[in-house]
């Protein structure tokens, strides 16, 4: 069965990309959201096991969504993926309850794959 995603971050190039390389991969992308509020929304409603989740949002930055999300009774694995590297954003990467960090420069399936597996 093939993993299952929620893809979020607000910027439509970035989606289609990630959508098209996830999917050629093996992945099941089940929805899309382009804020916090989506992405919650989604999460409930198509329950993800994967969330590949945008660090800055138009209205809540994605550490804040993986702290919400990470409060449900079945949390998905939460990637969190950023323009900018991880060192960029000091501790946080490592406070925060996501179960990886990615930057958009180095995303691909492969990569999602094994932070995935490590955690799932």
């Amino acid at each position: 069965m093939r993993p299952t995603v929620l893809i979020v971050d607000d910027h439509a190039g970035f989606r289609r990309m990630a959508r098209r390389m996830l999917e050629v991969d093996g992945f099941d992308v089940v929805a899309e959201a382009i804020d916090a509020a989506g992405a919650l929304a989604a999460v409930h409603e198509h329950r993800p096991q994967l969330v590949l989740l945008d660090v800055q949002l138009p209205d809540l930055d994605g550490f804040a969504v993986a702290e919400a999300l990470a409060l449900d009774a079945f949390p998905p694995v939460v990637i969190l993926t950023s323009s900018r590297s991880a060192s960029d954003y000091g501790s946080r990467v490592g406070r925060s309850p996501a179960q990886g960090f990615v930057p958009k420069a180095d995303l691909s399936g492969p990569a999602l794959a094994e932070l995935f597996d490590a955690v799932e």
